[in-house]
């Protein structure tokens, strides 16, 4: 849970939102195949919802507030043949103009791992 203040009062957001935020707009990007679990407790569940048929956009997602600021982590697949550069830069721009948008939080940094090639 991410909490700030504002003038109107205090605002919490979940992570759950965050990931799910960051997760569709990495997989709008150009090249991107699908998000990768990052870590085990992420897959079990993965394997759980996907037999539940329940929206596994936010696998693959790590956001935490470091002194005021998010710290994104994404692990993505890729096309084969697209330049990762250009596509990590992309994804970098992307997300964290449209979570700076959106919730009007400063994204201090966004780290893109790519981790299967498809």
């Amino acid at each position: 849970m991410i909490k700030f203040e504002n003038p109107n009062g205090y605002i919490q957001i979940t992570n759950n939102y965050f990931a799910k935020l960051v997760g569709q707009t990495a997989q709008s990007c150009f090249g991107v195949t699908g998000m990768v679990n990052s870590n085990p407790v992420q897959s079990i569940r993965s394997l759980i919802k996907n037999k539940v048929n329940i929206d596994t956009s936010n696998q693959g997602v790590s956001v935490k507030s470091v002194n005021g600021a998010l710290v994104i982590d994404l692990h993505i697949a890729v096309s084969y043949g697209v330049n990762i550069g250009t596509i990590a830069d992309s994804i970098t721009n992307k997300v964290r103009y449209t979570v700076e948008s959106v919730t009007d939080l400063k994204v201090s940094k966004v780290n893109v791992y790519i981790d299967e090639i498809n």
